[in-house]
């Protein structure tokens, strides 16, 4: 009997040493096959050949654009890439942040450093979605495309009536008259709003500035399209608000025509990376993805992104908020 348990003990043992095995070479599987998958959309040599064909790129930018790290590390692989060979910015959104536009404005200038980069208007590139079209060296826009809002909004909400109604009265102790203005809790001091407007203001001169140096627009035709209102794409090829009416194959064949990309190149979609955090509309997002429900998860993930960006407060160049 005692032999018998001892056959038994080693026998579990050994069951014990080859799961053990088994994970770990399942888990080393897992990240060979992440590793020569990153490389091959990075275009680069896994085990001495070339990974992934000559490409076009094609990166998306829809919804409440708000400054992503996933975004900025999908441009910075995008611009490593050696099967790259141009790129295709699509874009349909309202806007969003200041600071998330002026972000991707920049990452998007440094790539053209590396990529020739075409804008493509699919649907809206407004406020701050024209921060990101103007980014590229030729804007290809729909004939029914909006394009343009060149403007800033600073947006709070007021509720010192609806306090009053409800006999809630706010009480703060402050360093200055002008620290924490706008609370919403309070009504606005003249001072507090001239002190926004400056804000404002100045930073609707950079936008500007942006515009008419990117666009080489005098500063009578900057004063024509520079008052907030958006133009169809049709309006905006006289306005010089976009350099060609067309779809996508247009926007490649300049790439072609005038940067010297090989014709017939596949144009592949490029997607930034989920981020390391677990939120709630990343999550539903995800889950949504996995049932085969892409445009739900986008629409969830950029549900996501909006509400965090009003959360933090700030500027806003945005023609209207994501449905």
């Amino acid at each position: 009997m005692a032999a018998d348990a001892e056959v038994l003990i080693d026998r579990r043992r050994l069951r014990r040493k080859l799961t053990l095995w088994r994970v770990l070479g399942i888990g080393g599987l897992i990240v060979a096959a992440g590793a020569v998958g990153y490389r091959a959309r990075a275009g680069t040599e896994v085990f001495g050949f070339t990974a992934a064909p000559s490409q076009i790129a094609r990166i998306s930018i829809g919804g409440f654009i708000a400054g992503s790290e996933s975004t900025t590390n999908l441009i910075k692989r995008v611009g490593e890439a050696s099967a790259v060979k141009g790129v295709v910015i699509s874009i349909s959104s309202p806007g969003g942040t200041t600071t998330g536009s002026e972000e991707l404005y920049r990452n998007l200038r440094a790539l053209a450093e590396k990529k020739p980069i075409v804008a493509f208007v699919d649907g809206t590139a407004a406020s701050g979605a024209y921060i990101t079209a103007i980014a590229a060296d030729h804007i290809v826009a729909r004939e029914t495309a909006l394009v343009g809002s060149i403007g800033v909004l600073f947006q709070y909400p007021e509720v010192s009536g609806l306090l009053d109604k409800v006999g809630v009265k706010m009480e703060s102790i402050k360093s200055s008259p002008l620290k924490a203005e706008p609370s919403g809790f309070t009504p606005t001091s003249p001072e507090a709003k001239a002190a926004l407007a400056s804000v404002v203001s100045d930073t609707y001169g950079w936008f500007k500035g942006l515009v008419a140096e990117r666009r080489h627009l005098s500063d009578e035709e900057l004063s024509k399209v520079s008052d907030g209102r958006v133009f169809s794409g049709r309006q905006s090829i006289p306005l010089k608000l976009v350099d060609e009416l067309g779809a996508e194959r247009q926007a490649v064949a300049w790439l072609e025509k005038e940067k010297g990309v090989a014709k017939g190149l596949p144009v592949k979609d490029w997607k930034p990376t989920s981020g390391s955090g677990f939120k709630l509309w990343s999550a539903l997002g995800t889950s949504a993805s996995l049932l085969g429900l892409d445009d739900l998860a986008g629409r969830l993930r950029a549900i996501g992104s909006e509400a965090e960006s009003y959360a933090g407060g700030g500027l806003l160049v945005l023609w209207r908020p994501a449905p």
